[in-house]
């Protein structure tokens, strides 16, 4: 009658372990005594027949699942922007000093201009159309100053001249230049209302020219800030943002005193 019985149990212990949605429920104590001998005999067969694999397939499973999800983590902790917390100043001072360039740069231009009297400088914002390339006066000829209202003109190469000769009668400055020998005359002849209105126009593009200096700079370094802004707190973005844009309003008015005093120094010569 124990053999039947015994046998019994252990036929309900396979069908239950083969059954993986009931092994969390089983429990061999909830139908054999724990003193009962036939527990023990359950629990071999419940080994052999995989109940402790089922388990450790699970636990195995949550481990996965775990170590996924950090491997997810560090993966976007990989892919986030390191940034330099000095960014901000070094986009300022790269800034300021292109900036600063161009300030100088207008200063030089601005020196050239005449305001009455003959000055080497003069004539170096002309561009002469040689060898199929427009250069600077200056890098085709040498201008020296004769008197107060005279300058030489002498090209490099002598195959230039003409074109020299043509670049300076084009240029707004109103000189006509005269050969002698392989050298240019030119005659700095008194400031008329027309000649004034033409070194106005002069300072006119000039400011222009460096406004853009100063915009391309601002541009360059607005750039550089979206390419790391995902690495930034927003307030701290738009605070550099607006700390260029107040530094570009500064050098363009700075920019702009400059050449109207230029063109009130010329009209009042």
């Amino acid at each position: 009658m124990a053999m039947c019985i015994r046998r019994a149990l252990q036929s309900r212990s396979l069908l239950l372990l083969r059954a993986p949605r009931c092994v969390a429920s089983l429990s061999p104590s909830s139908y054999l005594s724990p003193r009962d001998p036939a527990l023990e005999e359950a629990s071999v067969l419940g080994i052999r027949g995989g109940f402790f694999r089922v388990g450790s397939d699970y636990s195995l499973g949550s481990r996965r699942g775990f170590a996924k999800g950090k491997k997810s983590k560090d993966e976007n902790n990989d892919e986030r922007i390191q940034v330099d917390p000095n960014f901000g100043p070094m986009v300022k001072s790269t800034t300021l000093s292109q900036m600063e360039a161009a300030i100088v740069a207008l200063s030089r231009e601005l020196s050239k201009l005449r305001t009455g009297r003959a000055s080497a400088g003069m004539l170096d914002h002309i561009l002469v159309e040689t060898g199929g390339a427009k250069m600077p006066l200056n890098h085709v000829a040498v201008v020296s100053v004769i008197d107060s209202k005279t300058l030489s003109v002498t090209p490099y190469d002598p195959t230039a001249f003409k074109a020299v000769e043509t670049a300076i009668i084009s240029s707004p400055l109103g000189l006509n230049p005269i050969p002698d020998g392989q050298r240019l005359i030119a005659a700095i002849p008194p400031l008329t209302k027309e000649n004034m209105q033409a070194l106005c126009k002069v300072v006119t593009k000039s400011s222009e020219d460096v406004k853009q200096s100063i915009r391309r700079a601002r541009q360059k370094a607005q750039d550089s800030i979206k390419k790391v802004a995902a690495g930034f707190p927003k307030d701290d973005i738009k605070r550099l943002e607006k700390e260029i844009e107040e530094m570009t309003k500064r050098f363009v008015k700075t920019a702009d005193d400059m050449c109207k005093a230029k063109e009130k120094e010329i009209t009042n010569s």
